[in-house]
């Protein structure tokens, strides 16, 4: 094995020596391996991480924020009678008590129990599949709905303002860095024409009408552990966003990568579009986890998460593709604009499907949705 990666890894109390490290995920963001310990009964199993510290630039905050939140996760699993080994992730602390460690390089690293027996989902459009999935992003909210959410670092500022994604997407279309916005006309007078629409959620939360919430920030599918054996929703992981932020926009997160029948950088955009049979089993699933602690506003507002994340995406990918690819990791060219393509193509059916968008949370919540206007 790597003997840089062997070293990281001897620096974390583990259970017997590194043997083997093989990578693995396909996030955008951090790099990951599967780390496997030998010792005398056995093997021990793990996973290591490096952070991104072009994205987390304060590493010590990030970790507290996600040691506070499993922690407290943990604690509420035990009194339900739940399993907190495989319902919420266990962090390994370094030999100097830190639940990180950050090299000669400055590159942070930790590393966390491996669960076995589970299987993550990448693009799986099994209803069943993001039923679960809704289960559990639906339970997470619940066991942290009394947790001080004013009380966690924002370890990304302004992760879900989207007004503020609208302006520095205005800024990057003006700069023009790399002499793309000419190739992209179409899609910029989409998102322009849409301004209003950034306003909507960042405008109830101003208006004390949304209530701070602990949140995930990226309630993808494939962040949700499905047990081998039952096929039940188990675990959320990737916590790195965890933070205080709206139920909605975690809501919505999951709709917009969830619910879509293709794949977030498919280039066939015929074939991109809003699953109202998916959406409406992810709706089932988080009311039945969460319904019972969110307000009429957020119960209201749900379907708006759904438009407004997968709009707030778009003008993510597209920002980035116009200024040369620095935030999200590509495999190919324009790998960003097609992406920000298939959010645009999304919000454009979302906004057609709203009535049944609303009518579908009203069946389940027994409440009334917000319109649009």
């Amino acid at each position: 094995m790597d003997r840089n990666l062997y070293e990281v890894s001897r620096q974390f109390f583990l259970e017997g020596e590194p043997v083997a490290l093989v990578p693995f995920s396909n996030g955008y963001i951090n790099d990951t391996w599967h780390l496997t310990c030998r010792n005398g009964e056995g093997e021990a199993h793990y996973v290591l991480q490096k952070v991104n510290r072009h994205v987390f630039k304060n590493p010590e905050e990030l970790m507290e924020n996600i040691s506070r939140v499993t922690a407290w996760l943990k604690r509420k699993i035990r009194e339900n009678g739940g399993d907190e080994q495989r319902e919420a992730l266990n962090f390994i602390q370094t030999r100097d008590g830190q639940y990180f460690y950050i090299d000669a390089d400055g590159e942070c690293w930790r590393v966390y129990v491996y669960i076995d027996h589970v299987r993550c989902y990448d693009e799986e459009k099994d209803p069943e599949i993001f039923y679960q999935s809704a289960v559990a992003f639906g339970r997470f909210q619940c066991l942290l709905s009394d947790y001080p959410a004013d009380t966690l670092h924002e370890t990304i500022p302004d992760f879900h303002n989207t007004v503020d994604r609208f302006h520095k997407f205005e800024a990057a279309v003006e700069a023009d860095a790399c002499g793309r916005a000419a190739g992209v006309q179409e899609e910029i007078s989409f998102i322009l024409q849409r301004e209003k629409l950034a306003h909507v959620l960042c405008d109830l939360q101003a208006q004390g009408e949304l209530p701070l919430r602990v949140t995930h920030n990226d309630t993808k599918l494939n962040n949700v552990m499905i047990d081998d054996t039952n096929g039940k929703a188990i675990c959320v992981i990737d916590l790195d966003t965890v933070m205080p932020g709206l139920s909605v926009n975690d809501f919505g997160d999951s709709i917009r990568f969830g619910a879509s029948t293709a794949s977030e950088d498919e280039r066939d955009l015929g074939r991109v579009s809003c699953s109202m049979e998916l959406y409406e089993a992810y709706v089932r699933g988080y009311l039945e986890s969460c319904g019972a602690i969110l307000t009429e506003m957020e119960l209201a507002m749900l379907p708006m998460g759904a438009v407004l994340m997968t709009f707030e995406s778009g003008i993510r990918f597209l920002t980035d593709y116009l200024e040369g690819d620095h935030y999200f990791k590509i495999s190919r060219e324009a790998h960003n604009l097609d992406r920000a393509r298939t959010q645009l193509k999304l919000v454009a059916d979302m906004e057609e499907k709203l009535p049944q968008m609303r009518a579908i949370v009203e069946k389940y919540s027994g409440r009334m949705c917000a319109p649009l206007d």
